[in-house]
C-alpha cells in the first residue's frame, strides 16, 4: 500500500469521535470574527458599529492578493471592531456581532439539490471561489484562488485532495466524506476545470475502510478521479509526503512550490467549500469541527459558525472536564495550547482537543543521548536534534544553512525523542526568526 518514503511515525489514533454524526451547533449570542484567519494580508473591515447584517453579508475585505474576504455566519448588529487573543495567543483585531435571529442573504442556495453541471470558465470559477473567501481548511488556511493561480511557466498535471486527516483524535474529514461524499466530488471536479487538468486524486488512510469504499463508489461516476488508499503514517496529511505517497513525485526544497511536480492540492473540506461557493452562492462561514478528549463526556463533530466561542462546543459535549490539563486548538501532534475556551472558531479550525493532566503534563528533558531517532522520523530529511540546538543557542545562520526553513513542524522528532526534548518549540523559535531575517534581508534589496 502506498505511503510517503521519508521518516514518519504512528502516533495512536484515538479518534474517539469517529462514526458521530456532525451535528448542527447552536448559534452564538455574540459572534466574533477575527480578521486574520488565513495566511498573507490581514482582511480589511467593510461594516462598521451599528451596521446590520445578514447571514453571508461580507463584513470584510481581502487586504491583497494573498489574502482572503471574511463573511459574517451571522445575522444582527455589528457591536464593535476592537481585537481578541485569537488562537495563536497574540491579540488580534476582530469585528464583533450581536446576533439577531437567523436571516440570510437572499443569494445563497440552501436548498439540499445536488448541483453538478457548471457552465462557468474557468477564470470564473476561481473567482467565485476567491470572493467567497474560501481558503485552505487543512490548517494552513492559505487562500484558494492563490493555489489555482499558478506562477508563470508552472504547469499543473493533476489535483490532489488532502483527505488523509492523519492527525490523532480528529475526525472532522472522515465524518463530511461519509456525510457529503457527491458535493466533495462535485469539488474536485470544478477545481480540475480550474486549473485545466484532467486527473484528480483523492488520498484517504486505510483506517478509514468506510470512507474508502464510499468515495470509489460515488467517484466511478465521475471521469477521471481516483481514490488512492494509503498506509497509515503520520504526516501523510503534509503536502510534500502526500505528493510522493499518491503520485510518486518528491517536491524540491524551498521555494519549490507542489506544482513545480505538477500537483495542485487542496484539503477534502476545502473541496466541499469550493462546491459550496461555486454551485450555491454561499460563501465561508460554517465548518465541521472535531471537539474531543478522552475525558469528555460525549466526543462530537460539529457543523459551526465561524465566530462561535470554542467554550459552546465544548458545553455541547458535557462541559470541560474536572481533569483538563490543557485546552488544543487542533490536534496534538501540530495544535497549538489555547489561553483560553473563549477563542473563536475560524477557518482553520480543525479541531478542540481537551488534554486530561496526564496527557497534558511534559516528562521532565534530558540530555540528548545522539540516538537519532528524530532524523529517523523527520519526513523532510533534516536533522532536528541540530536544529533544536542551534536554536536554543541563538545561532541564525547555522540554522539557516541547516535548511530550518523546510521544516513543516510536524512534532515527529519530539513525539520520537526518548529523552523528551522540546525539540518542536525550540525549532519553531529558529524557524521564525530565520524567516524574519530572511523576510527583513529582502526588504533592503
Amino acid at each position: 500500500m502506498k505511503t510517503f518514503r521519508i521518516g514518519g511515525v504512528h502516533p495512536a489514533e484515538n479518534k474517539l469521535s469517529a462514526g458521530k454524526p456532525i451535528v448542527t451547533a447552536e448559534l452564538p449570542k455574540q459572534a466574533v470574527f477575527p480578521l486574520s484567519q488565513h495566511i498573507g494580508a490581514p482582511a480589511v473591515p467593510c461594516v462598521a458599529k451599528g451596521d446590520m447584517v445578514k447571514v453571508g453579508t461580507k463584513i470584510a475585505d481581502a487586504g491583497g492578493f494573498v489574502s482572503a474576504p471574511i463573511f459574517s455566519s451571522v445575522s444582527g448588529k455589528v457591536n464593535k471592531i476592537d481585537s481578541i487573543v485569537d488562537a495563536s495567543g497574540y491579540r488580534k483585531p476582530a469585528i464583533f456581532i450581536d446576533v439577531i435571529g437567523d436571516e440570510w442573504e437572499e443569494s445563497i442556495d440552501r436548498s439540499e439539490t445536488l448541483v453538478k453541471e457548471c457552465d462557468l470558465e474557468p477564470k470564473a470559477i476561481v473567482e467565485k471561489i476567491k470572493n467567497a473567501g474560501v481558503v485552505g481548511m487543512g490548517g494552513a488556511c492559505f487562500p484558494c484562488h492563490v493555489k489555482l493561480t499558478p506562477p508563470p511557466g508552472a504547469v499543473p498535471t493533476c489535483v490532489i485532495v488532502n483527505a488523509v486527516e492523519c492527525e490523532p483524535y480528529l475526525t472532522a474529514d472522515h465524518q463530511l466524506m461519509l456525510e457529503h461524499a457527491e458535493e466533495i466530488l462535485v469539488g474536485v471536479t470544478l477545481v480540475m476545470k480550474a486549473v485545466n487538468v484532467n486527473k484528480g486524486y483523492i488520498g484517504i488512510e486505510n483506517n478509514k475502510p468506510d470512507a474508502i469504499k464510499l468515495m470509489t463508489e460515488k467517484a466511478a461516476q465521475y471521469p477521471n478521479i481516483e481514490v488512492v488508499p494509503l498506509k497509515v503514517k503520520y504526516p501523510q496529511g503534509g503536502e510534500k509526503q502526500l505528493i510522493d505517497a499518491v503520485i510518486g513525485r518528491q517536491v524540491p526544497a524551498p521555494p519549490a512550490l507542489p506544482v513545480s511536480v505538477g500537483a495542485i492540492l487542496q484539503n477534502v473540506g476545502t473541496m466541499y467549500a469550493i462546491y459550496q461557493a461555486v454551485q450555491k452562492n454561499m460563501p465561508l462561514f460554517q465548518r465541521v469541527v472535531t471537539v474531543t478528549g478522552k475525558s469528555l463526556a460525549n466526543p462530537q463533530n460539529f457543523m459551526a459558525r465561524m465566530g462561535t466561542p470554542m467554550s459552546q462546543l465544548i458545553d455541547a459535549c458535557g462541559g470541560l472536564p474536572e481533569d483538563t490539563g490543557k485546552v488544543i486548538g487542533g490536534g496534538p501532534m501540530m495544535g497549538k495550547a489555547l489561553m483560553n475556551t473563549e477563542v473563536p472558531i475560524c477557518k482553520g479550525s480543525s479541531g478542540v482537543l481537551i488534554m486530561n493532566m496526564t496527557e497534558a503534563k511534559r516528562a521532565e528533558a534530558d540530555p540528548c543521548i545522539r540516538c537519532a531517532k528524530c532524523v529517523s522520523a523527520c519526513p523532510m530529511g533534516l536533522e532536528p536534534f541540530l536544529l533544536a540546538t542551534c536554536s536554543a543557542k541563538g545561532d541564525w545562520e547555522r540554522v539557516e544553512k541547516e535548511d530550518i526553513t523546510s521544516c513543516i513542524e510536524c512534532g515527529s522528532c519530539q513525539f520520537t525523542c526518548p529523552s523528551h526534548r522540546p525539540m518542536l518549540d525550540m525549532i519553531r523559535l529558529g524557524k521564525s526568526t530565520v524567516m524574519g531575517i530572511i523576510r527583513s534581508r529582502s526588504v533592503k534589496k
